[in-house]
């Protein structure tokens, strides 16, 4: 039996929330520019909900950007879908199915762009959501004339014309745009490159000045692991499991955040879905939201990655099934990271509830989040997410923050590479991991001589733009840690280090 509306009747209630009968004739208020995953496990996720509790009461009409391939599998299924949520929060495993009713109609933009025009002329549409990849936000030379426009924002440009012209330019007629493309100040981007294609365009002054003060382009950071497709098998089992069929079944982990910058009433009006989910915010600055990833999660993983390769962990959930790594992993966050995060804008309560879900979203038994893949670039990422982090520990403590100089050192215990053809290779524990990093050949120079690596590497300005050597205590801690590295190994170190730090 394959998920439909038809099907519904005899789809049990028991194992997966479904939607009522009056939730599938709810009106379009939403166009949301693209199919991906992430979309189908945040922004139609915080809206399905919001419809079960009868506060938004909407639906979305989705434009598949790329091809008309895929439009039949929702087609197939009356857009219906089954999103399983896997994984710990709040320390409590969690495992919930739902069946997602929030989608009403998948258009192709390369064949049925007419048709999407149309929806601008609907009085109910109220909101644009994106996420056309970070690439689809860039400039372009369209015509709104094309059918349909190449670009995404020529695409957007296209479909606000046809509803200004469909309601006169009145102000009621504009819209709420949330792209959750993962740039930084992607609605600010996003909006110059609309207005610049109106200029190019020739619309008229009266209808730039109708986007620049109608709509509302609000910045927005979004943050929820969703890979999508389950395996195989484990897509078979739940399928038993819940007497049904579905080719658009995807996975998301618990944690969900979708912050929207905007101190705009209307705004909030409009997105009244924020009000059913704990994981939506509507506030006048997204920065902290974004210091908070950035520093905790983004930050906590760069500073492990090398450390639990060392100590042999493949995956991040295996480091932390293991108690010491996972204890090392949630004193670094709690003692050495937020404390420096913590500001006008960030509490240390905040910080320290972020840091648990950091914790819970790390030892997610159902993601498999490979640690070699956060080696990627991983001078650039240590250089952006950690440095200031050193920066602001000695300036609120004057001491060396030694669980991150213990992350420093085994950064540059894996960074020693032996070349191969172009290619630098880390060998760690009888395994070979590539090392795909721009500084790599800089790194297995100093190599060539173990007994400056370290006050070269922390001193090197192209790596750090500061010389780390000049933090007190620092070069000594970090040279501590890769001779305990590299004679007693990760996990010997780890445990000598917690148990001087606790006696």
């Amino acid at each position: 039996m394959i998920l439909n509306k038809e099907n519904l009747k005899n789809i049990s209630g028991e194992k997966v929330v479904k939607p009522t009968a009056e939730m599938l004739e709810l009106p379009e208020k939403v166009i949301q520019f693209g199919t991906g995953v992430l979309l189908r496990g945040l922004p139609d996720y915080f809206i399905d909900k919001a419809n079960h509790q009868g506060i938004f009461n909407g639906r979305i009409v989705v434009v598949k950007t790329t091809s008309k391939a895929g439009v039949d599998d929702f087609a197939d299924q009356d857009n219906l879908y089954t999103l399983c949520v896997k994984g710990i929060e709040d320390g409590v495993t969690v495992e919930e199915n739902m069946i997602n009713s929030s989608i009403s109609r998948v258009l192709s933009a390369t064949s049925e762009w007419a048709e999407i025009l149309k929806t601008a002329q609907q009085p109910e549409m109220k909101v644009v959501i994106s996420n056309t990849t970070e690439v689809g936000i860039v400039k372009s030379e369209d015509k709104i004339t094309d059918n349909p426009p190449q670009s995404y924002p020529g695409k957007l440009l296209a479909f606000l014309h046809e509803r200004y012209k469909a309601f006169n330019g009145s102000a009621e007629s504009g819209m709420v745009i949330v792209p959750t493309e993962l740039i930084s100040d992607n609605a600010d981007k996003l909006k110059e490159i609309v207005l610049d294609l109106a200029v190019q365009n020739k619309l008229g002054w009266d209808f730039e000045n109708w986007l620049r003060t109608a709509n509302y382009f609000c910045k927005t950071l979004v943050d929820r692991i969703v890979p999508g497709r389950l395996p195989a098998t484990a897509q078979k089992s739940i399928e038993d499991e819940l007497g049904y069929s579905d080719g658009l079944m995807i996975m998301a982990e618990p944690f969900r955040l979708w912050a929207i910058e905007s101190a705009s009433e209307k705004v909030k009006e409009v997105l009244s879905f924020a009000n059913a989910d704990k994981g939506v915010f509507i506030v006048p600055s997204i920065e902290k939201f974004k210091e908070l990833k950035l520093r905790l999660l983004n930050g906590t993983h760069t500073i492990s990655c090398g450390l639990a390769i060392l100590a042999g962990f493949h995956t991040v959930k295996e480091a932390m099934a293991n108690e010491e790594f996972s204890n090392h992993v949630l004193k670094l966050m709690k003692e050495e990271i937020a404390p420096v995060v913590e500001n006008e804008d960030i509490t240390k309560d905040e910080a320290i509830a972020f840091a648990k879900s950091v914790i819970d979203r790390f030892s997610n038994p159902s993601l498999e989040h490979q640690w070699h893949a956060i080696t990627l670039n991983y001078t650039q990422k240590l250089q952006m997410r950690n440095m200031p982090l050193i920066r602001k520990y000695y300036a609120l403590k004057n001491e060396v923050p030694q669980l991150t100089a213990l992350g420093v050192a085994a950064y540059i215990v894996f960074m020693n590479t032996t070349k191969d053809g172009d290619n630098y290779i880390s060998h760690v524990n009888g395994k070979d991991f590539p090392a795909q990093d721009e500084f790599a050949e800089v790194l297995h120079n100093y190599w060539k001589n173990p007994e400056t690596v370290v006050d070269n590497t922390l001193g090197d300005r192209r790596l750090w733009d500061k010389n780390l050597n000049n933090y007190p205590g620092f070069n000594a801690a970090v040279k501590s840690y890769v001779e305990s590295l590299q004679n007693k190994g990760a996990r010997e170190t780890l445990s000598n280090l917690h148990s001087e730090r606790t006696n």
